[in-house]
């Protein structure tokens, strides 16, 4: 086990992120804030809100996807739309979980570009290039886990 005393924090991150996370944790709650390794704890926070929006950026991705071949995939519907169905309303709920206002804004600024990534990823994988142009639905409509369009 490392010796704390041994290492300055920012040493620490170099050595044991986890350790780093715990030990800066410790100097936050005893408001030792000259103590803290700012660099370093600026550059995770950061990082922690890149990941979070990526994250539901991706889940919004999903469920794009999932709609799009819920809808427009006409020859494996049968087959698959309980599966779509499913994995809509799975991601969903992780979506809606993490939601706040901030990413709502996030996403509804960025929907153009998101449904484009989606539309391109459900082209490749269906063959088909039948899908709107522009993204035929709206964000409420993605985010309600009672809506569905009709194929």
């Amino acid at each position: 086990m490392l010796e704390l005393e041994n290492y300055k924090l920012k040493e620490l991150y170099e050595i044991d992120d986890y350790l780093w996370i715990e030990e800066t944790v410790k100097l936050l709650k005893g408001k030792r804030f000259d103590e803290l390794d700012l660099e370093n704890l600026i550059e995770e926070l950061e990082d922690l809100g890149s990941e979070k929006r990526h994250k539901v950026e991706s889940l919004l991705q999903q469920i794009i996807r999932h709609l799009l071949l819920l809808e427009y995939w006409h020859n494996e519907h049968d087959r698959n739309y309980r599966h779509w169905r499913s994995e809509i309303f799975n991601f969903r709920d992780q979506l809606n979980d993490r939601m706040t206002s901030n990413f709502y804004n996030y996403l509804e600024e960025n929907l153009a570009k998101i449904y484009r990534k989606a539309r391109k990823y459900v082209e490749i994988k269906s063959g088909l290039d039948t899908f709107p142009e522009d993204c035929p639905y709206t964000l409420q409509q993605l985010l309600d886990e009672d809506w569905c369009p009709t194929p």
